[in-house]
């Protein structure tokens, strides 16, 4: 018997209606209809006795609790509540091009990057490829899409809570799942993935999932300075992530995006930015900058707007493509991790 339906392939459902003697057909329909988060109660063309046999049978859900919208922009966040209570968040930014969702991999996240919010509380559990794939789907469910659209999420993120290479086949069985025609069917080119920087799962995922895109949570042009504030840079010195960059850019003929948080005081000079040219000089890749959004339980903040700009100018000058990310849902705590924790927060103040 399988774990959960949600997390199922076309595989997985033939071979569990064949184990419930059920005909092969229903396997598509079951499908579709877990394509769409819908749980065995309301799948209203799957008989009652087919229904019941799959409610007994673990989900694998998520479900949205809360609802955050953004009065500066349509950014809209969500807090999902798991079948075992567990939660976890995601952000719908809205763009001319189309809406991309940015999805949670893990219950918190065990890398302790000292600037994000979702390690505060450590790592729960890794999410299963239906927790994940119902992240997408409890949206969808939510804001249906426009007759003329064939869906609400065009694009995902998996730059939520928890490190995607950390879960590694989980992340790997959801990709497939959502790139499937029998799946969510998004292209994997509108898919990207952001690592802090696990070497040795960089260097098989172009085997794995070779077209999506592959974002590294950078923030620092030496060792030094990334072991300040990435307890990664201990295991993976720039020596070795920067080629793992490199072989995954020549490999798949894709573009690397870094990621970099400006923070002031650390990491912000143009002495940084002249370092960080010359450290990524020869890869195919775009540094895309980020204001770092303060965290309350952090001592760090992020330089203004106009310095990310200079940041930006300089690199472009040294021949680098850069750009500086746009500020979305600030004011509904966007940032990985923060609504999560006011919600663990005030749980916990309600026990006491």
């Amino acid at each position: 018997m399988i774990d959960e339906l949600a997390s199922m392939d076309h595989n997985d459902a033939l071979a569990l209606m064949e184990e419930l003697n059920e005909k092969t057909f229903r396997a598509k329909q079951v499908l579709e209809w877990i394509n769409k988060g819908v749980r065995p109660d309301a799948m209203a063309n799957i008989p009652k006795t087919l229904r019941e046999k799959l409610e007994a049978i673990p989900f694998g859900g998520a479900e949205i609790i809360d609802v955050r919208k953004s009065q500066r922009d349509d950014t809209m966040k969500f807090l999902y509540k798991l079948d075992d209570e567990n939660i976890v968040e995601g952000v719908l930014m809205r763009y001319s091009y189309g809406n991309t969702l940015c999805i949670s991999c893990q219950v918190g996240c065990r890398m302790g990057c000292r600037f994000c919010a979702s390690t505060l509380n450590g790592k729960v559990r890794d999410l299963t490829p239906g927790e994940m794939l119902s992240e997408v789907t409890a949206v969808e469910r939510l804001i249906p899409s426009g007759d003329d659209k064939k869906r609400t999420v065009t694009n995902i993120v998996m730059m939520g809570c928890g490190e995607p290479l950390d879960n590694y086949d989980n992340t790997i069985r959801f990709l497939k799942r959502a790139t499937a025609a029998d799946g969510l069917g998004i292209s994997p080119r509108n898919i990207s993935l952001s690592t802090c920087g696990l070497v040795p799962r960089i260097y098989t995922l172009p085997d794995d999932a070779p077209h999506v895109t592959l974002c590294i949570s950078l923030h620092a042009p030496n060792d030094e300075l990334r072991r300040k504030t990435m307890p990664i840079a201990n295991s993976y010195s720039l020596s070795e992530l920067i080629p793992a960059a490199k072989f995954y850019s020549d490999k798949t003929g894709r573009r690397v995006i870094f990621e970099y948080a400006l923070i002031e005081g650390v990491n912000s000079s143009d002495a940084d930015a002249r370092e960080l040219s010359r450290l990524l000089k020869g890869i195919n890749c775009h540094v895309n900058l980020i204001p770092l959004n303060s965290v309350k339980e952090r001592s760090l903040n992020g330089v203004t707007r106009k310095r990310a700009q200079d940041f930006a100018l300089l690199l472009q000058k040294l021949g680098l493509s850069a750009t500086v990310r746009r500020e979305l849902g600030t004011d509904i705590d966007g940032a990985c991790g923060q609504l999560r924790n006011k919600h663990i927060d005030s749980q916990k103040e309600g026990e006491e």
